[in-house]
């Protein structure tokens, strides 16, 4: 139910001299579409009556079936702050409708929703917390990115180590400016990483602020003259971007996560939760770290959990319990990385966990020991296992789950599936400058 209604977002834009809405909602890849009006096509926009053509949107659907209805979601409307405020920009986050009225089985908004009223059918209410990490690049004479950090600062550093502060506290500034509850920002610990994290809340609310979180970076690091990148493993020898994502259920009001006679404060719809999760995990992985750089960053060394374990004394685990207890008890899931959908990807953990609670699925043994230092015949004795080491692997442990490409959909899952195939065959087929450094002289 919106918060806002019809009356209240015409009210707003008038006194907000909007005259430009940016009618927006994202691809299967999760990439930000729009369709712009003048604020005179509002109250149509609002009413549900924009029309596009879905057939021009990647894996959205065919020729013969191109027409596809936007309909605002009220709660989203937003001015950019960094736009001009005499004639100002607004933008609202959008469902996907068929000319029938029927939701659009290809937009990613519509699969997490799908998946958000499976838990509401159980009494659940997912809550989700992420941590988008990114980098501040330099651009070269041409405008163009280079992969020039714009510091050389290091984990929460300050200036002038951490040259980033002012974009970052820009990006805050306008954040906060269009209604984020920010919590935290801080330089990461490779040269130009970032991270900033706003306040946990219900998932598709979340999903939403990942969106636009992406969408903000980019458009204010411009503004600096930089180049912002969600690109997971953009310089060899550092660190990563992720996106730890912190989740929870609610229900009635209450963490159904949180156990007060439990030593670890953890209920057993947590740990049936965890084993679903630990489950379908490599198959998650193809929808959390979708793209073929998502690989170069799950790899051991560089702080990225590959490991298909739990605890709640290290980071070395695929899923870590941390500190808090009562209404804040939670599990962070730390693959995940910023170049995924964010719909999509709350869409597969929320199932998997559904998945776990409804099997009681146990969970496995909490491990207390450093992961990363494990021998292999420990890691074998304890029975971890790691996550897919490429984008194909992952690929094919995805097309082996039924549990999430359920939460996907046929449209979803065949035409995400087709592009990352491309993207893959592209990918093994290219001839690389490792490979020309390597062999070109020794052979």
């Amino acid at each position: 139910m919106s918060k806002l209604t019809k009356e209240d977002v015409l009210q707003k834009a008038k006194e907000l001299n909007v005259k430009f809405v940016r009618l927006q909602f994202t691809d299967i890849l999760g990439i930000i579409k729009n369709v712009a009006i003048t604020v005179n096509q509002l109250e149509d926009a609002l009413d549900g009556k924009i029309m596009f053509d879905g057939s021009s949107i990647d894996g959205f659907t065919r020729i013969n079936e191109s027409d596809m209805y936007l309909k605002p979601d009220y709660d989203t409307f937003t001015v950019f702050p960094w736009r001009p405020k005499d004639g100002a920009v607004a933008r609202l986050i959008c469902d996907v409708y068929k000319p029938d009225g029927s939701a659009f089985a290809g937009d990613p908004r519509q699969v997490l929703k799908k998946v958000l009223d499976e838990a509401a059918e159980m009494g659940y209410e997912m809550f989700v917390g992420p941590e988008p990490e990114f980098f501040l690049f330099q651009k070269d004479e041409k405008g163009d990115a280079t992969t020039i950090t714009n510091d050389q600062g290091g984990y929460f550093d300050l200036a002038p180590m951490d040259a980033g502060q002012d974009p970052r506290r820009d990006i805050v500034l306008a954040l906060e400016e269009m209604g984020f509850e920010m919590e935290a920002s801080h330089h990461e610990v490779a040269p130009g990483q970032h991270e900033i994290d706003f306040k946990y809340d219900h998932a598709l609310t979340t999903a939403d602020n990942v969106a636009t979180f992406k969408f903000v970076v980019k458009a204010i690091a411009e503004t600096h003259d930089l180049h912002a990148t969600f690109m997971p493993k953009p310089i060899f020898g550092e660190n990563g971007s992720g996106m730890h994502v912190h989740q929870s259920l609610f229900k009635d009001g209450e963490n159904a996560f949180y156990d007060e006679n439990d030593k670890l404060g953890l209920s057993q719809i947590a740990k049936y939760y965890i084993g679903g999760l630990l489950k379908h995990a490599k198959a998650i992985a193809a929808i959390t770290n979708p793209t073929v750089n998502s690989y170069k960053r799950l790899v051991p060394g560089y702080e990225a959990p590959v490991y298909l374990a739990w605890s709640s004394s290290n980071r070395s685990a695929l899923i870590r319990i941390p500190a808090a207890r009562g209404a804040g008890t939670r599990l962070e899931m730390r693959n995940p990385d910023p170049s995924c959908n964010p719909y999509l990807a709350f869409a597969v953990m929320l199932k998997a966990g559904l998945d776990g609670i409804k099997n009681k699925i146990e969970a496995p043994a909490e491990v207390l020991e450093n992961i990363y230092t494990m021998s292999a015949d420990r890691k074998e004795e304890l029975s971890i296992e790691s996550l897919p080491s490429s984008l194909k692997d992952a690929l094919g442990y995805l097309l082996e789950d039924e549990v999430v490409t359920s939460a996907l959909g046929e449209h979803v899952l065949e035409h995400f599936l087709d592009a990352k195939i491309i993207e893959w065959d592209i990918y093994r087929t290219q001839v690389h400058q490792w490979e020309l450094d390597q062999y070109l002289e020794v052979y």
